[in-house]
């Protein structure tokens, strides 16, 4: 497990980032996390959910704005993701929020924003999962798609 300061020092601003292998088996049913893909609706239907879809949250960090096609911050998004979890799931101690979750996005780098949005927010335990989809297709990782249709392994 690496930790990355992206924004220049602040204790903060630290996200966990784990590498793909270790991501996989902390959302594994014995690894007791949750996954949190923040890819878009259209992401996840076209190249697939990394777990069984029944297995995944999803909460788009960004959308495409039809206007220039250009990604644009989902300023909801801590909100959605808190009312996805259940008073079971969200210990809370004072203010802080304690959620077992890996973070993953297409490579990685969205990911870690909302590891940081979700941080500064008060949540604990967050984890980036590093690479992203694109690392966990390298791995040969199975891949599910909405249909239920069988994994595809490693390609999407």
């Amino acid at each position: 497990m690496a930790q990355t300061d992206c924004c220049g020092g602040s204790s903060e601003s630290v996200v966990t980032t784990v590498d793909v292998a270790a991501a996989r088996e902390l959302i594994s049913p014995a690894g007791g996390h949750r996954y949190l893909d923040v890819r878009t609706e259209e992401e996840l239907t076209r190249l697939g959910h990394l777990v069984e879809v029944d297995g995944s949250l999803n909460v788009p960090y960004m959308f495409i704005t039809p206007q220039a096609g250009s990604r644009v911050k989902n300023a909801q998004f801590v909100e959605q993701v808190a009312s996805l979890f259940t008073k079971d799931e969200q210990v809370v101690v004072v203010r802080p929020l304690i959620l077992i979750v890996v973070v993953g996005c297409q490579s990685g780098k969205r990911s870690e924003l909302a590891c940081i949005d979700l941080q500064a927010a008060g949540f604990k335990n967050v984890k980036n999962m590093g690479g992203g989809y694109l690392a966990w297709l390298d791995h040969g990782f199975p891949v599910y798609h909405i249909n239920h249709s069988p994994p595809a392994q490693g390609t999407a």
